[in-house]
């Protein structure tokens, strides 16, 4: 399958209620590459690099977290890079 990278930056309740860490989890056990952080406006960023399939199950999984809410999200498609695993920055 083609890789593809895209941008994300969530808004809600995304601090503070695992959402990291099941970004994380998820990420490896379907192969994504990138990161997950943070920001000081309480919202998270991320990038995930892998199929399209594989990054929309990402999406979904972290949804499912029990106090996670996702109010809005933006994304944008982005660069191929080359790093090789997922990490919380």
């Amino acid at each position: 399958m083609a890789k593809i990278r895209k941008h994300f930056i969530f808004y809600g309740w995304v601090q503070g209620v695992g959402f990291r860490y099941r970004a994380y989890h998820t990420a490896m056990m379907y192969g994504i590459t990138g990161w997950v952080k943070n920001l000081s406006d309480g919202s998270v960023e991320m990038e995930a690099q892998g199929s399209e399939e594989d990054i929309d199950k990402l999406i979904l999984s972290i949804e499912k977290g029990s106090y996670i809410r996702i109010e809005n999200f933006s994304v944008k498609d982005i660069p191929i890079e080359n790093d090789r695993t997922f990490e919380v920055r």
